[in-house]
């Protein structure tokens, strides 16, 4: 089997089971939060984020992507030792901006005085966060995925466990705000032990110059990227109230957290490998559609389920506090939908080495994209931000494409990128016809709705390409004995 094709499988399987285990503890985690908390908690902490995001944005300075993108010849341990007390240095810096300016203006800005405590907390993330930035570069260099996700898993069990205990004994907002800095703090040793690599005191002017170089584009690019995905937050949280900004907040975890968790995963697997497959256009274009395709097979049945079953889901499971939720829940499940159909596309031109390139675009559609924002909050408050980010990932789709074949050396033609697309599209509008059948003109329990949905899903899958995926977990198999 081609050695590649053997490292993507490997991957997959592994953070594959790392998202599992993740996301079904961070799933369960958030409904006991739900429960016992309230809207504007959520609300508060989304104020918060807003902030602390915007500087975690900062703190790499695309070094991890460099050391990851960069082959193995043009790469010494200098550039590690210089890398990693760089990113330490830096994120202490920020640290003190976020704990003297931001929080300060931050309380002022929601008029919330709480927020000058909470978002100092919250920032010792950004501070402990360069510290594990050079071993997951070398884990992710080396597609080591198994590793990253046993140390991934086990933190985010324990800190979800703590941040529930937490909740119970009343500590409210602090219960979220520790999840995140927890997380963090908890993979330090594990990270150390993992890798076996320690910093030295050395650091290189040189070094510093030919990894920043890189990483300078991939920071310009995340923090567009931050404000395109953060402004309704910002404006949503002035413009309404803490309650309105925690039921956006809500539904933005069932449904667009879910997916970059996912594009996260598959990003972390592909991107190594497009850097080492710059020089094969037909190759990349092959690996890109395959995940485009699997990843929408893998998101799609749930956010169908959501989409169709929106309304029993929020007011059975989490309550009639979290009422204001259902509506931008389904418009958000239509947008991730559309979205994974471009989900690796920025993971494809870095791995390319084009970051100036990932730039442009992302500054072209922060033109579009913001002022859409704007507009759905100002005129329809948290559902016309759901409506205007559907649109948004519209447009993108069509970007993306634009860019495959006049930007770059990869040709994805019309059809070609349907073909790859259609099957789960097919499975989802034959799942949501029955679903809605099912649940609005029968009145059916929403739970066996629910099951009917998967069923159908899956057996469209299955006679689609079912002969495709048994293929896959064949070699899989083969490739864990």
């Amino acid at each position: 089997m081609d050695n590649s094709k053997s490292l993507i499988l490997k991957g997959v399987f592994w953070n594959g089971l790392q998202l599992v285990v993740n996301q079904s503890f961070t799933f369960i985690v958030r409904l006991i939060l739900a429960k016992l908390l309230l809207p504007e908690q959520f609300g508060i902490i989304g104020m918060a984020t807003v902030f602390t995001g915007f500087v975690q944005v900062l703190t790499e300075l695309g070094i991890g992507a460099a050391l990851v993108q960069r082959k193995d010849d043009q790469l010494n341990p200098i550039h590690y030792h210089t890398s990693f007390w760089t990113g330490v240095i830096w994120s202490a810096l920020l640290f003190l901006l976020m704990t003297f300016v931001a929080a300060p203006f931050a309380a002022d800005f929601y008029k919330e005085p709480i927020l000058k405590v909470l978002i100092p907390v919250i920032s010792i993330g950004i501070l402990l966060s360069p510290i594990n930035l050079v071993n997951k570069a070398q884990l992710t260099k080396q597609m080591n995925f198994k590793k990253i996700a046993r140390i991934e898993n086990i933190t985010n069990i324990i800190a979800g466990i703590i941040s529930i205990i937490m909740a119970l004994l009343g500590a409210g907002v602090w219960s979220l705000a520790f999840n995140s800095t927890a997380i963090i703090l908890f993979a330090i040793p594990l990270y150390f032990k993992a890798t076996g690599w320690f910093p030295k005191l050395i650091w290189s002017k040189e070094a510093f110059k030919d990894v920043f170089g890189f990483g300078i584009y991939t920071t310009g690019t995340n923090v567009i990227n931050y404000f395109i995905n953060n402004v309704d937050y910002l404006l949503i949280g002035k413009v309404l109230s803490a309650q309105a900004l925690g039921a956006y907040t809500f539904a933005f975890v069932l449904t667009d957290t879910f997916r970059g968790k996912l594009m996260s995963v598959i990003n972390n697997v592909m991107y190594p490998l497009y850097g080492k497959k710059q020089g094969d256009p037909e190759a990349l274009k092959k690996y890109y559609l395959k995940v485009v395709s699997y990843n929408s097979i893998i998101v799609y049945p749930i956010m169908v389920l959501l989409l169709t079953l929106a309304e029993p889901i929020i007011l059975n499971i989490f309550g009639d506090k979290w009422h204001d939720s259902i509506i931008p829940l389904k418009i958000l499940s239509v947008s991730v939908m559309i979205h994974m159909l471009v989900n690796s596309n920025t993971a494809l031109i870095r791995g390319l080495g084009k970051p100036g390139l990932e730039m442009k675009l992302q500054l072209f559609k922060a033109f579009i994209f913001i002022p859409t924002l704007v507009f759905g909050i100002y005129t329809n408050g948290i559902i016309g931000a759901s409506w205007a980010i559907l649109i948004n990932k519209v447009i993108a789709v069509i970007i993306a494409q634009y860019t495959f074949n006049k930007l770059i050396n990869i040709k994805i033609s019309g059809k070609e990128f349907v073909n790859e697309i259609k099957a789960p599209w097919i499975a989802s509008i034959l799942a949501y016809s029955l679903g809605y059948f099912l649940y609005v003109t029968l009145d059916v329990h929403y739970i066996i709705a629910g099951v009917a949905i998967a069923v159908i899903y899956c057996l469209t899958i299955f006679v689609s390409i079912g002969k495709e995926l048994k293929l896959q977990i064949k070699e899989l198999k083969r490739i864990r004995q």
